[in-house]
């Protein structure tokens, strides 16, 4: 094992004391931000602005687009004498263990302290997609997983856990949730997100914004806005989405998230919009976002995104005038390094070019949040919850103290991969029933990076740091298959690479398959970043077939006449062709985390009742992208056109091994007024004989509007645990806002006349339906209008 030393620690002695310069300095009956606003010179006021990444130019750290040609190189010791506002990543740079990082970040609190006139800490923050990314941290299913859940209350207690861990080691802020809604599934990021659905992009990351705010971290939306729907899946290519497909899909999780959660920051995207870079953009960073929607947090810029104005866009002739421009804008925080905020706005606020107001407007912001999360206080101590009682003269002697990943993570960590596994077909092969032998067979059968997505520390830093362990215990579906059923003879054949093409190991696993009373392939993506991966941020897909020689793997096992399980590690969903209906199972996992591979072999067994839903539709055909299921009738399969983009299996898809019936859906009313409500319902009964969860969702149809409209929308689920024989009702309660869309003038409208509410196993089967009818005048909502359904599931009682 090779872990890195903190360059903090190597310039830094133990012996730093605790100093608290600034209620010395400020007079303590005074409202401390006005104060500091008041007193603060320009350089000190410009350094509370940026963030600084020690150690971000080391050979091994590329982890951001372009950051090799956009950083400079970092004097800390140049830069503490005016403060600072953020450290950027200080366990998420390099392999460092927790407590050593621990106390290589308290020790730069205290540097920053003594060397400041203020002595004002900086705020740390850490990527969270997949977990805390550090070395030793749980590595937890990706957010695709999430979506696949169904379940918000769960994925809320998992961002409760992370941020609870973060905080520990004095972490302050989280770069996550991702709130983009998948419009390509090409796009390399599609791993990242929560689903195709803008309602279950929205619950499920408000749920975890909620989780990790209530742990007391500072949770970041991202990335506002549109970067989902950039030209041809390609990531930070050009989005020219229309004014309508930006407020009815792309916008409502993060105003959601704005209105629901108390989430104190937001991160623009990389995207230009029809020509303006969102970093540069007023309209939505300031008009629609603090005006209307009334954020009063932080506004970060994603990485380098503001030096990118000059660089990528095109809009700005200078580093100072790429600096105002995003100022103007609303942007906060120059991320992740100090490059336009520092000399460069600086001249320009003293040459008149850049208004000094917009540095106080974004200072206020800063040291606000600063002072929420109690770091202007006088009693505020840079040693970590972590290290309370500690021995702090030596890294040494905090090594190993730190456990990231205890045993409450690893089981929340399972019981997320469980409910996230989705099982797209079976036969009814599955269970497997005691199998003599099993042929295990394919490029992700034995690789425990096939568990874990991009932004997992393992896949995002320790592939860049040869010779360093993962850091946390991953089980490979190899080893998990060979406990699950201890008395068969497992047969393992890697067939081929994940994108190698290679066809020269087909012959032993079609050997092993022929020898096998089943075979199990694992297929799918390789995680990475910028183009070492098949999927991740920069791993873009030109189209939806399964990667390298995959496909023709699973075609020539099918070959065999041997019942074939193809199980999907992946971080896209792909087209299977053949295996679709000819396979004895279909199992889609999108990187389950370091849990997934023992979760996987349980539904295999039957240990694990399946309960997952696909929050993406997987394809029919690799090249009929872009599609989703949010999509109008055109957009559907017609007699126009000779593609057809119907999936081979759709949004909300997912089988159990129980039998669920359900009652046909009632409402208490036939007719409400437009800004009314009504309550549907459905009884569901488990009639198998084992227990299992069921997911219950609620679509909405408009059959005559003012726009074409897509010809189905989510507005609402419920997933619901029975045992066998149990039965629960299920209750929404549909407010006319939910039908609102953006009309033909550009308002967003509730229209008089029919809609129907379906409830649905999935996108694809609607089981029963109940038309409504909207009375009344056409209204005009706003930001204020019902953002969801109320939901109740009671158990059943039958009335007498």
């Amino acid at each position: 094992m090779k872990l890195s030393e903190p360059a903090e620690l190597e310039a830094t002695t133990a012996g730093v004391a605790e100093q608290s310069p600034l209620r010395s300095a400020i007079a303590t009956d005074s409202d401390i931000v006005e104060t500091l606003v008041a007193r603060m010179s320009l350089d000190e006021k410009l350094a509370q602005l940026y963030g600084v990444w020690v150690g971000a130019s080391d050979e091994g750290n590329d982890v951001a687009p372009h950051q090799h040609d956009v950083e400079d190189p970092v004097d800390l010791d140049a830069l503490l004498p005016a403060g600072l506002g953020q450290l950027t990543r200080p366990f998420g740079t390099k392999p460092v263990d927790a407590g050593v990082g621990a106390l290589s970040l308290m020790r730069t609190q205290q540097r920053l302290r003594a060397a400041s006139r203020f002595g004002i800490p900086a705020v740390a923050h850490e990527e969270c997609l997949a977990g805390f990314a550090a070395w030793g941290a749980t590595a937890y299913p990706v957010p695709l997983s999430w979506g696949a859940t169904f379940d918000p209350e769960l994925v809320q207690q998992m961002a409760g856990h992370i941020g609870d861990d973060m905080r520990s080691v004095g972490v302050h802020q989280g770069l996550a949730p991702v709130l983009d809604v998948v419009r390509d599934a090409r796009w390399g990021r599609v791993e990242e997100t929560i689903g195709e659905d803008p309602h279950l992009v929205a619950t499920i990351a408000t749920a975890y914004v909620t989780g990790l705010e209530s742990a007391g971290i500072v949770a970041t939306l991202k990335h506002f806005v549109g970067y989902s729907a950039s030209k041809g899946g390609r990531n930070l290519a050009p989005v020219s989405v229309g004014a309508r497909e930006l407020q009815d899909v792309l916008l409502p999780p993060f105003e959601m998230a704005v209105r629901e959660s108390g989430v104190r920051s937001v991160m623009n995207s990389y995207a230009d919009i029809d020509g303006v870079p969102t970093a540069a953009d007023r309209s939505l960073l300031t008009d629609l976002l603090r005006d209307e929607w009334g954020f009063e947090g932080t506004v970060v810029a994603d990485y380098f995104s503001i030096a990118f104005l000059k660089l990528l866009h095109g809009v700005a002739d200078s580093w100072a005038d790429a600096a105002g421009a995003a100022l103007a804008a609303g942007i906060d925080v120059e991320l992740p390094t100090v490059k336009t905020f520092g000399e460069p706005l600086r001249r320009a606020v003293e040459e008149g070019v850049v208004d000094a107001d917009l540095v106080d407007r974004a200072l206020r912001r800063v040291l606000r949040q600063k002072e929420q999360l109690g770091l202007l206080d006088e009693a505020w101590s840079a040693v970590p919850d972590a290290l309370a009682g500690a021995d702090l003269s030596s890294p040494e002697a905090v090594r190993g103290t730190v456990d990231l990943d205890p045993p409450r993570n690893r089981a929340l960590a399972a019981r997320l991969a469980e409910e996230a596994i989705v099982l797209l077909r079976n036969d009814g092969t599955l269970p497997l029933a005691r199998p003599a032998t099993i042929a295990v067979i394919g490029p992700n059968a034995d690789d425990p990076y096939a568990m874990l997505g991009c932004y997992s520390f393992p896949t995002h830093v320790v592939t860049q740091h040869p010779g360093t362990e993962m850091g946390i215990r991953i089980p490979t579906l190899l080893d998990a298959l060979r406990e699950e059923f201890p008395g068969a003879r497992i047969i393992h054949a890697r067939g081929t690479s994940v994108d190698g093409g290679e066809c020269d190991g087909f012959e032993a696993a079609l050997v092993a398959a022929r020898d096998a009373d089943v075979a199990v392939l694992a297929l799918g993506d390789r995680a990475g970043l910028f183009g070492r991966g098949t999927s991740g941020e920069g791993c873009d897909a030109p189209s939806l077939d399964l990667p390298g020689a995959q496909q023709q793997l699973l075609d020539a096992v099918l070959d065999t006449g041997t019942p074939a399980v193809a199980v999907l590690l992946a971080g896209r969903p792909y087209a299977l062709g053949r295996a679709a209906s000819e396979a004895a199972g279909v199992i889609e996992a999108f990187f389950a985390g370091e849990e997934g591979a023992a979760a996987i072999a349980g539904v295999l067994s039957g240990r694990v009742n399946p309960s997952g839903r696909l929050p993406v539709s997987v394809p029919s055909s690799p090249g009929s992208q872009p599609t989703t299921y949010l999509a109008a009738k055109l957009a559907r399969r017609t007699d126009v056109s000779n593609i057809d983009p119907t999936a081979a299996f759709p949004f909300g898809h997912g089988l159990s091994y129980t039998s669920f019936a359900w009652s046909p859906l009632t409402a208490d009313a036939a007719e409400i007024a437009t800004d009314g409500e009504l309550t549907v319902g459905l009884r569901v009964t488990n009639e198998g004989k084992r227990a299992g969860s069921d997911v219950v969702q609620l679509y909405l149809h408009d059959p005559v509007a003012s726009v074409a409209r897509p010809l189905q929308k989510l507005i609402a689920y419920a997933r619901v645990s029975l045992e066998p024989g149990e039965a629960a009702d299920v209750r929404f309660r549909v407010h006319a806002d939910l039908s609102a869309y953006t009309g033909s003038a550009g308002e967003r409208v509730v229209d008089a006349g029919e809609i129907v509410l379906s409830a649905g196993r999935s996108s694809g089967d609607l089981v029963s339906a109940h038309p409504v009818v909207l009375a009344g005048p056409e209204r005009r909502v706003d930001h204020r209008r019902r953002l969801r359904a109320g939901i109740d599931v009671s158990p059943a009682v039958d009335e007498e």
